[in-house]
């Protein structure tokens, strides 16, 4: 008798609704996802505020279409307004769908807590007010940054052009800020960072988690299904 794949649902930033890639090369074969864009056009408060209106919408469309999971894959625009619109956010996405929903803010905090990390190291693409927002994130849930380094990048599409050199240099020169870190955080979901955490793991000798993966990792959680993956890193083991 065949098992059919389970479908999960992703709204994310961009207006394309595109699957990141990362799943596939994840879970290829275990679970099948869709996504639904939201039209974002700046990484920054002001353009959150354009968008956050239209998540109900988009997490109503997905499961409509057979989602039997959801998670919103936007790690500033879930902790922006702080920790308490985030779990609000949740709880009002699984009230409208009546499936199990998560954030990519939920993900990231779960990643860390998974792996031990209790002072972080962060380094993101965000601008200097989202990176202040994320600290006190990060602290209500008792997670303490010890340094933090952003590129203070606004556009959506040029996120995701940032070279994985520049992710490393940035991730090791915040690293090096402060050695106390006992793991490494890489905030915004459109860097590209799967392929860099199992190496800055080997060189820093500590964990690392990132937006994107951590997202792929907690949905699959969520859902109920196996989140490990071969050589990804120390999360997916």
């Amino acid at each position: 008798m065949s098992t059919k794949t389970p479908t999960i649902g992703l709204i994310v930033p961009p207006a394309a609704g595109l699957v990141p890639s990362d799943g596939q090369r994840l879970y290829a074969g275990r679970a099948h996802f869709i996504a639904r864009g939201l039209g974002l056009d700046e990484v920054s408060p002001s353009g959150f505020k354009k968008v956050v209106e239209h998540i109900m919408d988009r997490a109503m469309e997905l499961r409509d279409a057979g989602a039997s999971t959801i998670s919103l894959m936007g790690t500033s625009l879930s902790f922006y307004r702080g920790a308490a619109f985030t779990d609000d956010l949740r709880a009002a996405m699984q009230e409208a769908t009546g499936v199990p929903c998560t954030t990519m803010s939920h993900a990231i905090v779960r990643a860390m807590r998974a792996l031990g990390i209790r002072r972080v190291a962060v380094a993101t693409s965000y601008i200097d007010e989202l990176n202040n927002r994320l600290q006190d994130f990060l602290g209500s849930h008792e997670i303490e940054v010890t340094a933090l380094r952003g590129l203070s990048i606004l556009g959506v599409d040029a996120v995701g052009k940032v070279p994985e050199s520049t992710l490393i240099e940035l991730s090791e020169a915040v690293y090096r800020d402060d050695p106390s870190a006992d793991g490494l955080f890489i905030s915004c979901g459109g860097l590209i960072t799967l392929d860099i955490l199992a190496p800055l793991e080997a060189k820093l000798d500590i964990p690392a988690t990132s937006s994107s993966p951590a997202g792929f990792w907690d949905v699959m959680k969520v859902a109920g299904l196996d989140s490990s993956a071969e050589g990804f890193g120390r999360m997916f083991a």
